[in-house]
């Protein structure tokens, strides 16, 4: 597979998710980008806004495995893992396995579980592998997480511990849709009332497991010339010594930007990194790993907006 071959199939994932979906194109492009990168996406956004169902259209479109769970107070973390269970029949323990052991698992309303089920996810996200009673069983290298949460309820949710927000690639902000794009969406799926299900638009698979490797090790061998690696680490770096921010992003966050950024330049085409793809891709890639500064936070300030501002702080390569 070359670089053109790789921007096909990101073209083509795109507009077999756009014929179900509507208006969350910059949300397919990351999910396209973390899915090149190995990374993991955690989708943000009030009920309503397709989080789920662009979960199940882009698995069918990558032609990937799709697992979903739903995340309540009471799930355990063997829920999610599965367990060893004895049959009496051989007298001997057989693994059932839980949801997990899929290509793309969408992780629903993931705040709603207690801290130490949400930490089952952990190892998963960032070694492809659980451990079940001692025993190592390893994922798919295409594993997958998108996770999704409702910013607006307070009550009845455990927010995601730093560790583990740290193991996302991106946080993506899904807002309302435009009125022309709202409109779209009442005039195609305003005729009946549930869960529309991909294939009922006609998403059809455009890639497989293996296809997917390819293009992700086509996007992993991009080049990222020496200056752009040093404006990733200025600008990781520059997270750490603003007085807006309280803890700034981890070394892990520079590593997983970097990635992202040759995965985004395979997905247009170029066998190189510009500083254009780090700008582009940084609010996502950062907001979810930094804290405000108390003072930063009684003076309402955002944390996109301080981000943005450390974009245009930190000098880009020419």
């Amino acid at each position: 597979m070359n670089i053109e071959e790789v921007k096909a199939l990101g073209d083509a994932i795109r507009a077999e998710v756009a014929k179900a979906v509507i208006g969350q194109a910059e949300a397919v492009d990351l999910m396209l980008v973390a899915l090149f990168a190995s990374g993991h996406i955690l989708l943000e956004g009030p009920p309503g806004t397709s989080k789920t169902f662009l979960a199940q259209c882009f698995a069918r479109a990558a032609g990937l495995d799709y697992g979903r769970i739903q995340f309540t107070p009471d799930l355990l973390p063997g829920d999610i893992l599965g367990s060893n269970l004895f049959n009496f029949q051989t007298s001997s323990f057989t693994l059932t396995r839980g949801p997990i052991f899929t290509e793309l698992l969408l992780a629903d309303e993931i705040n709603r579980t207690p801290p130490k089920t949400q930490a089952a996810l952990l190892e998963a996200m960032q070694e492809r592998t659980v451990t079940i009673d001692g025993v190592d069983h390893a994922l798919s290298n295409r594993f997958m997480v998108v996770a999704t949460q409702n910013p607006i309820e307070n009550q009845g949710v455990y927010p995601l511990p730093e560790a583990q927000l740290d193991r996302f690639l991106f946080k993506y902000e899904l807002g309302y849709p435009s009125a022309e794009e709202e409109r779209r969406i009442v005039a195609a799926h305003g005729s009946r009332f549930g869960m529309p299900k991909p294939e009922d638009w006609g998403v059809t698979r455009v890639a497989d497991a293996a296809t997917i490797s390819a293009a992700a090790d086509v996007a992993s061998a991009n080049l990222l010339a020496d200056e752009v690696t040093d404006y990733v680490v200025g600008l990781v770096r520059a997270t750490r010594s603003t007085g807006d921010l309280q803890t700034g992003a981890s070394p892990r966050a520079a590593a997983t930007l970097a990635a992202a950024a040759r995965a985004r330049a395979a997905l247009d085409g170029r066998d190189y990194v510009l500083p254009d793809d780090v700008k582009a891709l940084a609010p996502a890639a950062l907001r979810h790993r930094v804290i405000l500064s108390p003072a930063a936070e009684i003076d309402g300030r955002k944390v996109d907006d301080i981000i943005a501002a450390l974009i245009e702080q930190v000098e880009a390569p020419r």
